[in-house]
């Protein structure tokens, strides 16, 4: 097996504000492949958002190191995408514009940039919506916007942190499709919190569980349903097995961290 891209290895935080500490991870140690898509899920206050963060070079860990592509993470890394529940659209930018906001922090835009932001503007069905202001998208466009502006990057890795959690049901559904077909069609390697059980089934190669309070890893369970997926292989006793062996290992953790 070749190197991981992304390794946690003994991943701890406590956060100290005055005179209260708060753990928050216990020694968390992981790798994920190229090209592999993991999905992480966990009880309220295992620590989920914490660790993206820490992946993701926004905060260092109290104990342990993450590594990417071999290198000690720092610090954000320009070939590292976010993607978080809030959008985080400039509300005076079109969805152009803020497609086009990291690269225009970067250097000069030029015609090829507009031209490759219209295209992925178009791979996510919102071509006809390119001058249209955050105020003027329904919620599910306005997150396919922000997910065309982490991917416009190239980013090696993606780390999302419950991008579709205030999306209604069905939106959701349709926008976990359209992320897999990107994610499959670019070949993208990626990393998405996520509080659904069933969202991760359908999404991951391998679901990681965190339970407790501090978090640390219950389970790391390969997902074996075939790909391309569909929604009906929700419905398979193979995806319920899968969905009855997540739960039971949040609730393996919960209990440990009742008795402590």
């Amino acid at each position: 097996m070749t190197d991981p891209l992304l390794q946690a290895q003994n991943v701890s935080h406590t956060y100290r504000r005055r005179n209260r500490v708060t753990p928050a991870l216990a020694a968390v140690s992981f790798a994920v492949q190229e090209h592999e898509f993991v999905c992480v899920v966990g009880n309220s206050g295992s620590g989920k958002s914490t660790l993206l963060r820490i992946l993701g070079g926004l905060l260092t860990p109290t104990t342990g190191e993450v590594k990417f592509k071999g290198n000690t993470v720092q610090s954000p890394q320009s070939q590292i995408g976010f993607v978080f529940q809030n959008t985080n659209l400039m509300p005076w930018r079109t969805a152009l514009e803020n497609v086009l906001l990291p690269l225009e922090l970067q250097k000069a835009l030029d015609e090829q940039d507009r031209e490759r932001a219209h295209a992925a503007l178009a791979l996510m069905g919102l071509e006809k919506f390119a001058d249209a202001y955050p105020s003027q998208l329904s919620g599910g466009m306005a997150q396919r916007v922000t997910l065309t502006r982490a991917l416009l990057q190239s980013p090696a890795l993606l780390l999302m942190d419950e991008p579709f959690g205030a999306l209604d049901a069905l939106t959701r559904e349709r926008l976990n499709q359209e992320l897999l077909r990107i994610c499959g069609d670019r070949k993208q390697t990626a990393l998405m919190i996520t509080h659904s059980i069933q969202e991760a089934v359908f999404l991951a190669d391998r679901v990681l569980v965190l339970s407790g309070q501090p978090g640390s890893l219950q389970g790391a369970i390969p997902v074996d349903l075939p790909r391309p997926r569909t929604l009906e292989m929700l419905t398979w006793p193979q995806a319920g097995a899968l969905i009855s062996e997540i739960r039971a290992c949040l609730a393996t953790g919960a209990e440990e961290a009742v008795r402590q």
